[in-house]
């Protein structure tokens, strides 16, 4: 059994007066931060606040990559030039260290987001220019995703680490990939059946896909998304049962 898991989540992703969710109560819950780098959402104020939340927490920070589109929120597919795709990733990346480094801390790692993660997963073109960007700007910096992605294949070839991630309130198909947003059931809700749903999935290595087939799963992190309906108290369920199952939560990197 894992002794120990990461917890990460989606944070920074208000822009101006719009706030989504809580982040300094999500930081004070999860070991990893998955701060936006202002494609998809985050200002450079806002950020900057995370960045020094989570420092003074000891939270990783991660560049959460995205396609540009702070309208679609980063969830709709845009069939970019895989050189410009590079750059932008190159971009965000740069943008956030800086913003990290003014906070007392660091870029640890980098998750895509959103319809950026989904294409990578099966997109060569895409995966190639996401994975030489982050090899570009740092071969040292992991990179966190879906285990059996093409994004993962590439990133190992570069010499990259990759880290597997689950997700806590994300229904998955018979094949490991996550269930579209567009589909019923895509999204899970209740607190306690998320928590117990977890901490199986850590235990035992196996989730209940979408068509009730047992699946197997593997994961170094946890995604407990900080925008979803009563999401603390979803994160903070998920905390609590795994360390009732013995599962201390702390940072991969």
């Amino acid at each position: 059994m894992t002794a120990t898991i990461d917890l990460n989540a989606d944070l920074g992703e208000g822009f101006g007066v719009w706030t989504l969710g809580d982040d300094d109560a999500m930081l004070d819950i999860v070991t990893s931060a998955n701060v936006a780098c202002g494609f998809h959402a985050g200002d450079p104020a806002g950020l900057l606040r995370v960045c020094r939340a989570a420092a003074e927490r000891g939270v990783r920070i991660g560049a959460q990559v995205s396609y540009r589109d702070l309208a679609g929120f980063g969830r709709r597919f845009i069939d970019v030039e895989p050189a410009e795709l590079t750059a932008e990733v190159v971009y965000q990346i740069g943008a956030l260290s800086a913003l990290a480094a003014a906070a007392g801390s660091k870029v640890s790692y980098v998750k895509p987001h959103g319809a950026l993660y989904n294409s990578i997963a099966d997109n060569e073109e895409q995966a190639a220019a996401v994975a030489q960007a982050v090899h570009a700007v740092d071969p040292d910096l992991p990179v966190l995703g879906l285990a059996g992605s093409a994004f993962f294949s590439i990133a190992t070839q570069l010499g990259l680490r990759t880290v597997t991630e689950a997700f806590a309130d994300r229904a998955y198909t018979a094949e490991g990939r996550l269930v579209s947003r567009r589909e019923p059931g895509a999204v899970l809700h209740d607190p306690a059946e998320i928590a117990d749903r977890v901490v199986a999935m850590v235990t035992t290595g196996i989730v209940t896909a979408i068509d009730g087939s047992a699946i197997p799963i593997h994961a170094e992190s946890i995604c407990v998304h900080g925008d979803s309906p009563g999401a603390v108290q979803i994160a903070g369920d998920v905390r609590l049962g795994l360390e009732a199952a013995g599962v201390r939560s702390a940072p991969f990197t």
